[in-house]
C-alpha cells in the first residue's frame, strides 16, 4: 500500500462500494474498479517463477488474478499477489482492495 495513503485509499473504497449492500456485493464493486482500471496484461513474480498476469476474475469469495506461464494457467488470490516494481498502471485499486480486506 505503499503507492497511496490511508486516506486516499478509503475514498477509493466509499467509490467502489457506494450504494452496494453488504460484504459481497463491496467486493464486486471494488471488482469492477480493479477490472477497469488495471492495465493487464503485465508480468510478476509468483514463486520465483516470472508469470503473466491476463485478467482479473472475481470468485465466489475472493478476486483472482489469472495467471498464465507457457501452456500453464493458474489463479492467485489477488490479496497473495506480488506486485512488479514499478507496478502495472491501476495496482492503486488493488492497494484499496488490500486495504478493504485488512490486508
Amino acid at each position: 500500500m505503499a503507492s497511496k495513503g490511508n486516506a486516499a485509499l478509503e475514498a477509493m473504497i466509499e467509490e467502489a462500494t457506494l450504494d452496494t449492500d453488504g460484504h459481497e456485493d463491496e467486493r464486486a464493486g471494488l471488482f469492477t474498479m480493479i477490472e477497469e482500471h488495471l492495465t493487464v496484461p503485465f508480468t510478476t513474480t509468483v514463486l520465483g517463477i516470472e508469470v503473466t498476469v491476463r485478467k482479473v476474475e472475481l470468485t465466489a469469495d475472493s478476486i483472482a488474478a489469472v495467471c498464465v506461464r507457457g501452456r500453464h494457467r493458474q489463479r492467485i488470490d489477488l490479496l497473495d499477489l506480488p506486485l512488479p516494481t514499478p507496478a502495472p498502471d491501476g495496482a492503486a485499486w488493488i492497494d484499496a482492495y488490500r486495504h478493504w480486506a485488512g490486508r
